[in-house]
């Protein structure tokens, strides 16, 4: 019997299987990448892109670190990596572990209006949020001025330079916890439910459950959903501050990016700061991968 291409050379037919995927990829994701490194070293510019733009080395990346604005926009990116994703986590697996172990009939319909929030564009949330945080017209204002806070009458929840950048992080809460909740539920429900019988024999109350039996046993689901939640907030930052906020108030490093690159037209330092933003990233790609294999081993 005449052997085929499939069993006689499985590496090359793995190979060919494998090529359009890897050009995909090539095309689309790794040289952009080169571009931006390439770019990141040069002064090009909006006149000089197109004649060539001349390599200036290093210079790019010392006025990076030298300019206010990009300090201001780096500190708000961290802000929001260190608190947006812990408190989603922790919102989502709280109303997890609430949905699964209330008897309530209506458990269905809690889960589809706390998902329904993450099937809405990062956009609408944003212009949603802003509403509410309206200076005069916000709701949340006049709940404040009607329980007796009168000092935020009128008060600029997404312009003053203190609060900005924690309306962006309560908009992605807000739309990203229902998301992670459903993911939290799916883990809580492969817990056997004998475990839980148990525990309630013993005498232990909700938050013993939570704390000795729902946590240890899906905690590579949370580290996971974790990761999500970095890579999230990471991602929604340019949108939420690009419809929330006044520029300058509450730049991340995406936003900044954009205004360098299209506003003032300086491709080679936006490019710079992407390549700052490129090893973050990756910074996190890897953070994901040490933190499964560590739960996995």
């Amino acid at each position: 019997m005449q052997k085929t291409i499939r069993t006689k050379k499985p590496w090359l037919f793995i190979a060919l299987c494998s090529m359009p995927a890897f050009l995909l990829m090539a095309y689309f994701i790794l040289w952009p990448a080169v571009q931006v490194l390439y770019l990141s070293f040069t002064n090009a510019s909006v006149l000089t892109i197109k004649e060539g733009a001349d390599f200036v080395g290093m210079k790019n990346f010392t006025t990076m670190f030298g300019d206010r604005r990009f300090i201001e926009a780096f500190q708000n990116t961290l802000r929001l990596l260190v608190v947006a994703p812990i408190v989603t986590i922790a919102i989502s697996l709280l109303l997890a572990f609430m949905v699964t172990q209330s008897k309530l009939k209506e458990r269905g319909v809690y889960r589809t209006v706390f998902f329904f929030p993450s099937i809405v564009s990062m956009t609408i949330i944003g212009i949603v949020w802003s509403f509410i945080f309206h200076p005069r017209m916000g709701v949340l204002n006049k709940i404040l001025v009607w329980i007796g806070l009168e000092k935020f009458d009128s008060f600029p929840w997404t312009a003053d330079p203190d609060t900005a950048i924690w309306t962006i992080a309560i908009a992605f809460i807000w739309q990203s916890a229902g998301y992670f909740m459903v993911m939290h539920i799916a883990a809580i429900d492969s817990i056997s439910s004998e475990v839980y019988e148990a525990a309630t024999i013993d005498g232990a109350g909700p938050v013993q459950k939570l704390f000795s039996i729902t946590l240890p046993l899906i905690k590579n689901i949370v580290s996971i959903t974790y990761i999500f939640a970095l890579s999230g907030i990471l991602d929604s930052s340019f949108a939420l501050s690009m419809v929330m906020t006044p520029r300058e108030r509450a730049d991340v490093l995406l936003t900044y990016i954009y205004t360098q690159g299209y506003t003032n037209s300086q491709y080679g330092y936006s490019m710079a700061i992407t390549a700052f933003t490129l090893v973050i990233a990756v910074g996190l790609s890897f953070f994901s991968r040490f933190v499964t294999n560590r739960k996995e081993g």
